[in-house]
């Protein structure tokens, strides 16, 4: 496929925009080349700058569980945009979507609405430094947080130790009250634990990461994670700004059957408009202002737009629970089909797979971790993400990101896809 305007736009960009984009992997730094630039979208597809139609596997990095357009959503947003855009007041649809999260989701109460994922998760955490009067948080190399300072963190010497700030602009002062442990390893985060006794507020986990691919939790890793936070007095917050409403109408707490103290959410919550939100219990949330000491704010948050398109699409998932299972089937085929391709041609490779969330890596490893991750063949992820691209089909632009699953996928389109990676896998061998 050509894309020569594409080409054009992006040199333009660069001139008024750093790096010519609004979030870094859209420049497609990790995978060479120069990004594409989307006109239009409508269900599984999307229509690009050159006129070419390509079958979306990013989806918006998720929310478009239901696919792009998705017509009840789209009336929702006019219908709402009639009567105004913004007001920065109150507005009744606030407080029915709240009901109906909280429906929906297990284990909380209250809910605030902010304006992205990284608010959610950096509102969360100031809530549970406030609400347990501690400092220090635990993360996990290779979870993904947004990019507020405290999470801008990478190992030092070892993942157990200090972090350091792996993005100029963020203090020695901030990166020390951040802790990295290792995902599925326990061990980690017990001599975290042991080395901070009192100290810790929060342990943030996103509990199947996407941003080194897809991971599934170890068996007994979120349970004894949940029973460690117990036995110190530290909060659990699962980010769910992937794994909300889309591994389950509870997300991945229904899921996994275990309850986090604090849940945050993205981008699914409002339709795929900008939006974000965190939830727990009403003893926590209550230390909120206005109602307590811990401030947050924002003139767009609960934006009328956001609130209705989210509104929309969260009903929908509510009242059509066999759409969880759709999806999962439709993922489960694909990775059936994929894997028989790489098996054939002798690739090494994994693939992992979690409801409707999947991805490919290339190593004979199981991926496990971000060490794990970082492992696998990312030339030969290169190769495959351009040759895939050429036959209409967009995956991430990284080796490390999760595929998300849309319902609008056909099984045509799912045996399209895997016929153009048995195409680009026979020109790679």
């Amino acid at each position: 496929m050509l894309y020569k305007r594409s080409s054009a736009l992006f040199k333009k960009a660069q001139k008024v925009i750093p790096g010519g984009v609004n979030s870094p992997v859209r420049a497609f730094k990790s995978v060479g080349g120069n990004p594409i630039y989307i006109e239009k979208a409508k269900g599984a597809y999307l229509y690009d700058a050159d006129g070419n139609k390509l079958l979306d596997y990013v989806n918006s990095w998720g929310p478009m569980i239901l696919g792009h357009a998705y017509h009840p959503v789209i009336e929702a947003v006019i219908e709402r945009a009639k009567k105004g855009t913004s007001f920065g007041m109150p507005t009744q649809i606030e407080t029915k979507i709240a009901e109906l999260v909280i429906e929906m989701v297990p284990n909380i109460d209250k809910v605030r609405f902010v304006n992205s994922g990284t608010e959610a998760c950096m509102s969360a955490v100031r809530l549970a430094r406030g609400y347990t009067k501690k400092d220090k948080i635990i993360k996990f190399e290779g979870c993904y947080h947004g990019h507020s300072d405290a999470f801008l963190i990478q190992a030092g010497s070892g993942a157990v130790t200090f972090g350091e700030p792996n993005s100029p602009g963020v203090t020695q002062g901030t990166a020390k009250d951040t802790l990295l442990a290792s995902f599925n390893d326990l061990a980690s985060v017990k001599k975290i634990i042991q080395e901070n006794k009192g100290e810790i507020a929060c342990v943030i986990v996103e509990p199947i990461p996407g941003n080194m691919g897809c991971i599934s939790p170890e068996e007994g890793f979120l349970k004894g994670l949940k029973e460690l936070c117990v036995q110190h007095d530290i909060l659990l917050i699962f980010d769910e700004v992937m794994t909300g409403f889309r591994q389950a109408k509870g997300g991945a707490q229904e899921r996994l059957q275990i309850d986090a103290d604090l849940v945050t959410f993205g981008k699914i919550i409002g339709g795929g408009l900008p939006v974000g939100a965190f939830a727990g219990r009403a003893e926590i949330m209550d230390c909120l202002a206005p109602e307590g000491a811990v401030y947050q704010a924002g003139t767009l948050s609960g934006n009328p737009l956001a609130m209705a398109a989210g509104y929309t699409l969260l009903k929908e998932l509510k009242e059509n629970p066999e759409i969880y299972t759709s999806l999962e089937e439709k993922t489960a085929y694909l990775e059936t089909g994929m894997r028989k391709v790489f098996e054939n041609n002798k690739i090494l490779h994994q693939i992992n797979r979690e409801g409707s969330m999947i991805s490919v890596h290339f190593t004979s490893d199981r991926v496990v971790d971000f060490d794990t991750a970082v492992k696998g063949n990312n030339d030969t992820f290169k190769k495959f993400f351009h040759g895939m691209l050429n036959e209409g089909i967009h995956i991430p632009p990284s080796a490390f990101e999760t595929w998300f699953i849309t319902e609008a996928l056909t099984y045509k389109d799912l045996d399209d896809t895997i016929s153009a990676c048995e195409k680009i896998i026979k020109q790679l061998g």
